[in-house]
């Protein structure tokens, strides 16, 4: 799942995407409210973290900006806000949830749990291939009715091959897509990723999922 964070300070910026990322999420930063707006409508987002203390325009109105643009997916405002009034003026503007600085990362995190797994429901936050049921909001692999323990690199990855289920995926796709960064031809680190993986959630079963293309990439087949 991709999240996109809204906020100008780059230390807390920088502080919650990387949090986020150990959690396996996919992030983008934006430190102006006209550039969320314009970054929502090139990628699709699951979440929006918005800050409202902007340096171009207040939070309150990115967040109706965005909602009179079409942009359905949850929306939580961080705020040094804290009184009644101004909570009640964030929900309203369009935010689904209201968290006030300075808060513990372990807040951050259940709320856009809660948010994901309202917006999404039990059942379509699941991705499911063969005997592997992927739970995408509680972070859960499940093969064979046993449960699979992975790290959040090799949950994004499993993820990605379960979204490109039967198709061949290059390294390069891989790397852009579970990595975010280009492809570096000179490391090895995705094939050392997929064998880590493989010893997880195919090893211990009779049926192997990934399998290799010699020099095109894997693919997650049944």
């Amino acid at each position: 799942m991709r999240i996109l964070i809204v906020e100008d300070q780059p230390k807390m910026a920088s502080f919650i995407k990387k949090g986020l990322v150990a959690q396996g999420y996919m992030v983008d930063i934006s430190e102006t409210g006209m550039g969320a707006e314009s970054m929502t409508v090139e990628t699709e987002y699951d979440l929006v973290v918005l800050d409202v203390n902007l340096p171009d325009q207040n939070g309150m109105d990115t967040a109706r900006h965005l909602r009179r643009d079409g942009f359905r997916m949850p929306i939580l405002m961080l705020t040094a806000l804290a009184t009644t009034k101004d909570k009640i003026h964030g929900l309203d503007s369009g935010a689904d949830d209201y968290l006030t600085k300075p808060f513990e990362f372990e807040e951050l995190l259940a709320r856009i749990r809660a948010l994901l797994r309202r917006n999404h429901g039990s059942e379509s936050s699941k991705l499911r291939f063969g005997d592997i049921e992927l739970d995408l909001v509680q972070r859960r692999v499940v093969r064979a009715q046993t449960e699979v323990n992975l790290t959040a690199k090799e949950f994004s990855l499993l993820e990605y091959f379960m979204r490109n289920p039967g198709r061949p995926i290059t390294r390069i796709e891989i790397s852009e897509h579970v990595w975010d960064v280009n492809f570096d031809t000179n490391t090895n680190i995705i094939d050392v990723y997929i064998n880590m993986l493989r010893k997880k959630i195919d090893s211990p079963f009779d049926k192997k999922m990934i399998h290799t293309m010699v020099g095109f990439g894997y693919i997650l087949k049944d």
